[in-house]
């Protein structure tokens, strides 16, 4: 193996779970040939998150190395919803919803990706023009056990809940793609592998060369716990603005600090270790390794003026004080005071749903001028120069 091509393993093999089979990988990689890298996503939410930029991360390495990276829209089996994980059946997207994520996923994979050099397709392009003896011929090439052996459809079937038949389809559909796109590698988070290997599967069906999979971990979000995801609170979106996303950045525990370093930043597993040595030996302190990461995501994913006035306020606000950079905001002359601090929270947008709100006060997450408000149906004076504290990264400041 020459120096060149064992360079471009250690950076493709970085950060991975899976490469199946690797053998396969090796040999499509001496072959010199462009390669064909697959990644296909689903535009079922508007907006993208750090999360899913794992995935990209690792396309974008494929792309940098000269191969094609292939940005497949899910425009069609949007409409059915992927059930990869799911404990129920996915409600159903109108056309119009999908066609508008599709338009905000393409914006902001443009922080990731060479969109000039990338080659964005739409499924919809072939599936939508299936006949249904077209469907019933794919159908007949993968048995139901097969289907069934999944293991989200094997735990609903034992819990009795119900699966829709289109459902069942999805893998078909996924897999089918990479058939049409003639795909030689198919990348995909941890919960794809069925899917993934479904479409090696009926490559091998049609008699092509079929592709190798590569999967990449979930990242967990701010928790540490969970994986990241807007529904439970834990991200960091693509869309938000630089300070807010640095706060939410510097929050996150040490030990996840390396993986975000490993997933996000493309350090490999021997930077890595050196980190962690450093920090272990004292010579490096973990915060200035932290305020380099979320800098250094902000710089990556949003700009380097927005890296730095990230930090900057993140400083002013958290180690030296200064509450001159939290947000200001104006209330309406007639608004209520006191006021309930559920409809203060909400009026500063510092949060989405009473919910929310309850959360973060019973976890002592809320406070005003420095004093923390314990229970949910306080009600609380405001004037002109309140701080009010909402989370580890969010602070707002009224004119």
């Amino acid at each position: 193996m020459n120096k060149d091509l064992k360079k471009s393993l250690e950076v493709l093999k970085s950060g991975t779970v899976q490469i199946l089979p690797e053998a396969d990988f090796l040999k499509k990689l001496q072959s010199g040939k462009k390669l064909k890298i697959k990644f296909g996503a689903d535009p079922t939410a508007p907006d993208l998150h750090l999360g899913h930029v794992v995935v990209f991360n690792k396309l974008r390495q494929f792309q940098d190395l000269g191969h094609e990276a292939i940005f497949l829209i899910g425009d069609f089996t949007a409409l059915i919803g992927d059930p990869s994980g799911k404990s129920k059946t996915r409600p159903p997207l109108t056309e119009q919803e999908v066609e508008k994520n599709a338009k905000t996923y393409l914006e902001q994979v443009g922080k990731i990706l060479d969109i000039n050099k990338t080659t964005v397709v739409y499924n919809s392009q072939w599936l939508s023009k299936f006949k249904f003896d077209d469907v019933l011929k794919l159908a007949g090439k993968v048995t139901v056990a097969r289907i069934i052996e999944r293991e989200d459809f094997a735990k609903r079937l034992s819990e009795n809940s119900p699966i829709g038949m289109h459902e069942l389809f999805y893998p078909l559909m996924q897999g089918y793609d990479s058939v049409e796109l003639h795909a030689d590698v198919e990348l995909g988070g941890t919960d794809q592998t069925f899917n993934l290997l479904m479409g090696r599967f009926l490559q091998e069906q049609v008699g092509q060369e079929p592709q190798v999979i590569m999967t990449m971990p979930l990242l967990e979000g701010l928790d540490g716990v969970k994986k990241m995801s807007k529904s439970l609170g834990n991200y960091v979106g693509l869309w938000e603005a630089p300070d807010i996303a640095y706060g939410k950045l510097m929050s996150v525990s040490d030990e996840l600090m390396f993986k975000y370093y490993l997933l996000l930043l493309n350090k490999t597993e021997s930077e890595i270790k050196t980190m962690k040595e450093e920090v272990l030996s004292g010579s490096v302190h973990p915060m200035k390794l932290k305020k380099q990461m979320a800098y250094d995501i902000l710089a990556k994913y949003w700009s380097q003026d927005d890296a730095k006035f990230g930090q900057e306020k993140f400083e002013a606000l958290f180690q030296k004080k200064d509450y001159s950079q939290a947000t200001e905001v104006e209330l309406k002359k007639d608004f209520k005071n006191p006021v309930w601090i559920v409809d203060l929270l909400k009026e500063l947008k510092a949060v989405a749903s009473s919910s929310d709100a309850k959360r973060l006060i019973e976890s002592g997450a809320v406070s005003i001028d420095n004093q923390e408000i314990k229970e949910f149906k306080a009600e609380v004076y405001w004037k002109s120069g309140l701080i009010v504290k909402v989370g580890k990264h969010k602070f707002f400041k009224i004119k």
